[in-house]
């Protein structure tokens, strides 16, 4: 089934002015432009987020066959994507999704600036851990939803970890690139093509 919605869930720090995001909204703008998109500023406590996110998407589509709708998710936003899918039983495409955010995030605890504005600044609570470990799912349900993108040059994640996870998915594995994929307009076409927009 054609994807008619998609929603595109930024990282940690991060922002729907990250490239991947920015790159993702002109082409859904230009070439489909009747597919319904949204890429949210995502709450700093997951919960929230979540709640947030859940609660506009139940809306959408219309006729509720979420088979309709995707998620793209970049690192954290490749965690709460998979949460969502599982939920949902949409599509999902992660890219460098983050495997166990409650155990990397915990050094994180205190005020954090914003990748895309130094001027923004937000603080990232110790409870914010615990409710990052309540939206972990477990096994995948539909493995056949997901198109996991991992770089093996990733400085922040462990690319092992994230095949492990995601090993039984539809799995592009890159030699080389970065955290960010830098590299990101060389796996567009395997994006669009499993995304199938309308």
């Amino acid at each position: 089934m054609s994807t008619t919605h998609l929603l595109y869930l930024h990282g940690f720090r991060s922002s729907p002015l990250s490239t991947k995001a920015r790159k993702m909204a002109a082409i859904v703008q230009d070439r489909y432009p009747d597919v319904v998109w949204w890429c949210p500023q995502l709450a700093a406590s997951p919960r929230q987020a979540m709640d947030e996110v859940f609660a506009s998407v139940s809306r959408w589509p219309g006729d509720k066959n979420f088979q309709a709708m995707a998620v793209i998710g970049s690192s954290l936003g490749g965690f709460y994507a998979t949460w969502l899918a599982e939920h949902m039983c949409c599509k999902a495409v992660l890219l460098n999704p983050a495997v166990d955010p409650a155990r990397d995030l915990a050094h994180c605890i205190g005020e954090q600036t914003a990748w895309h504005d130094r001027t923004e600044k937000f603080f990232f609570k110790t409870e914010f851990v615990d409710e990052l470990r309540a939206l972990e799912t477990g096994p995948l349900k539909t493995a056949e939803n997901y198109l996991a993108i991992i770089a093996k040059g990733d400085e922040v994640l462990d690319w092992r970890e994230m095949s492990a996870r995601y090993a039984n998915t539809h799995v592009n594995l890159i030699e080389g690139s970065d955290h960010a994929l830098g590299d990101f307009d060389d796996h567009l076409p395997a994006i669009l093509d499993f995304l199938d927009l309308a």
